[in-house]
């Protein structure tokens, strides 16, 4: 049985192209990508050690073996950040787990007053499985009609995978949907991620599987969306960790002046203004 740890490792081996590395083509190969020998000869371990990561068979690397994979798969800085992180949770994945339980939901006041006072502002506070656990009134606005704030527990991640009408709100749906499976890992703790996860992979099938168990590590760029109105909505997102409640204050930006100024419409100007950031 495999684990996070060598499901990441194998997945960045056969996206990784030989040339990109420096290597020599040595010709056709049975599996895409990079040789399990080649790897392991430029991480310093051997071939029957990096098989037994990657299958499962070892879940405690060393600090320094899983640095000298990540030196030996080029991985940029969130890359190398995931990877010490899913080395940190299969190392853990023998001992005994508590019962699965969803995260807490509760958002203190000082978060609250913080968001009243980003109004007229587009924010709202959720946790890495995704649920929406507040947010301001224009948050409200940008995404009225789109059916994410539906339900009596909005939940961004469910909305991506189960609501038809998400593919067509987020104009880079799979860019969005990377996210939010990415984002599952990062979850207070893997057991409180179960319930969701075991929910999404009966009813959203291959398209929320297949990237959970890929680990793609998302870029985050500019998020996209077309409004029901008809307007599409071009938006900068800024994060504030929220550590002690293992939450998130997102804040979204207009990213040009046309964006601004349709939120303003959306709104109905109750506030003045908002201003995109260049």
């Amino acid at each position: 049985m495999g684990t996070p740890l060598g499901d990441f490792i194998r997945a960045k081996r056969d996206s990784t192209q030989p040339e990109s590395l420096g290597l020599p083509d040595r010709g056709r190969r049975r599996a895409p990508g990079l040789r399990r020998s080649d790897l392991a000869v430029r991480a310093g371990i051997s071939v029957e050690y990096l098989t037994r990561i990657e299958q499962g068979r070892d879940r405690n690397p060393s600090i320094a073996v899983v640095n000298a994979l990540a030196d030996a798969l080029s991985l940029d800085p969130s890359e190398r950040n995931h990877l010490r992180y899913l080395a940190k949770i299969t190392g853990g994945e023998c001992s005994a787990h508590p019962q699965p339980a969803p995260p807490r939901r509760e958002v203190r006041p000082t978060v609250l007053q913080t968001l009243r006072l980003l109004e007229p502002g587009i924010a709202m506070v959720t946790n890495r499985l995704g649920d929406v656990l507040a947010h301001t009134s224009t948050y409200e606005s940008v995404t009225s009609g789109s059916g994410l704030l539906d339900a009596d527990t909005p939940n961004l991640t469910r909305y991506v995978f189960t609501d038809a009408r998400a593919r067509t709100f987020f104009a880079d749906w799979d860019d969005v949907a990377d996210e939010q499976a990415f984002d599952l890992w990062l979850a207070p703790s893997v057991e409180n991620s179960e319930w969701l996860t075991a929910e999404l992979a009966t009813v959203a099938g291959p398209d929320f599987t297949q990237r959970l168990n890929q680990h793609v590590v998302p870029q985050r760029g500019i998020l996209r969306l077309n409004h029901p109105s008809g307007c599409e909505l071009q938006l900068l997102r800024e994060t504030a960790e929220l550590s002690s409640d293992s939450q998130q204050l997102v804040v979204f930006l207009p990213a040009d002046e046309a964006t601004a100024q349709a939120v303003d419409e959306l709104r109905g100007r109750p506030h003045g203004r908002l201003r995109a950031i260049s």
